[in-house]
């Protein structure tokens, strides 16, 4: 069977208002972290329900920068849940601190909060739960354990920007939540990452950390650096591009919702195929649908040959070079991730694209 048209995983797509937004940057003669920044990071915040939003370079940089202006120095632990992009345990890296991994619930993909509990010792600063797909972690549990041994809650948001639970936005419940603006998130600026914080102190020391150190924005002469700081600047001609794509945002929410409410339909009952799914009615809201398969590797091939593209999942941390560690420590990781798979998700994508995936997929199990 030879595909006639091709239905992406994913795919980015400009409103056709970003090279205006661009020109005017370019017009008004500077392109750095300035008052267009500013504009993007205020309306990010307005959109979350944050009192804060601080514009980086990536979602990587968004978290390790939360890390460290939540109090987590070299030496430290950070559990960070086994399956999950590597950047989740790279930013721990980069922060000085050791990443110890704790096995998920292979049911919904995500962080255990028994093995997080697990995995806790007298050096355990912060946790990372991941928001997989847009589905919020377990955080009343997570949260319950956080408290009990004085440990920060930093939320990777990166796949949830605009999932709630209940009237919040997932990122807020913890100390900070760090979302993503990669080109395969709901809306893109090339690279780049927001931090949002309800917390004065937390922003006031991202804002020093991603500048060199300045408590305000400076000359690059004569300015006062009472601490350490990077240069994680988030650039005017970026946020130009965010802006534009904040215009779009509702539209493309609501697609990523249709889609996964027709797959849920289409694939109910479907023998050899099980939807973690969301919880809808109390505000999440998925960025991919994601399956659990049988045979997933075939069932890839076998929609790729008709042009529908698919992500596999990530392979878990552990067996990754730099975080090697025994699999007997990750059932639930072993057993999902060679099952987990992405459908083509994007907001791109129309009702017939999602009724022909799911017949394929239907199709497939069948044969």
């Amino acid at each position: 069977m030879k595909a006639t048209k091709t239905i992406p995983w994913w795919e980015p797509r400009m409103t056709g208002n970003e090279l205006e937004r661009v020109r005017e940057v370019i017009e008004a003669n500077y392109l750095n972290d300035g008052d267009v920044t500013t504009r993007f990071e205020r309306e990010v915040a307005s959109f979350l329900g944050a009192k804060h939003a601080v514009a980086v370079t990536s979602g990587t940089t968004a978290i390790f920068l939360a890390l460290v202006a939540a109090g987590v120095r070299p030496g430290d632990e950070v559990v960070v849940p086994d399956l999950t992009f590597i950047a989740t345990a790279n930013a721990v890296t980069l922060a000085g601190a050791t990443t110890v991994l704790a096995d998920i619930d292979p049911k919904t993909l995500l962080l255990s909060p028994a093995a997080f509990e697990a995995a806790v010792t007298p050096r355990t600063r912060a946790v990372v739960p991941v928001h997989v797909s847009g589905r919020g972690a377990d955080l009343a549990a997570i949260m319950r354990v956080a408290k009990a041994h004085g440990i920060a809650v930093i939320e990777d948001a990166a796949e949830a920007f605009g999932s709630r639970r209940g009237a919040r936005n997932l990122g807020l419940f913890g100390a900070a939540g760090a979302f993503s603006f990669s080109p395969n998130k709901t809306i893109t600026t090339g690279q780049g990452g927001v931090v949002a914080t309800d917390d004065d102190a937390i922003a006031a020391r991202l804002r020093a950390l991603k500048d060199q150190g300045r408590p305000v924005k400076g000359t690059g002469g004569d300015d006062v650096h009472p601490e350490i700081g990077f240069n994680f600047k988030f650039t005017n001609l970026q946020a130009a591009v965010g802006l534009a794509q904040l215009g779009e945002l509702s539209v493309r929410l609501d697609r990523q919702r249709r889609n996964y409410e027709i797959y849920a339909r289409e694939l109910a009952g479907c023998d050899g195929i099980v939807l973690p799914g969301f919880k809808l009615d109390d505000g999440e809201l998925p960025l991919w649908t994601d399956v659990l398969a049988e045979r997933r590797d075939d069932l890839d091939r076998y929609l790729g040959e008709r042009g529908m593209g698919c992500r596999r999942f990530w392979f878990p941390i552990h067996t990754q070079a730099p975080y090697r560690k025994p699999d007997a420590a990750f059932p639930g990781a072993m057993r999902a991730a060679p099952r987990a798979l992405w459908l083509p998700s994007a907001f791109t994508l129309t009702d017939d694209d999602v009724l022909a995936v799911s017949r394929a997929v239907r199709d497939f199990y069948r044969k």
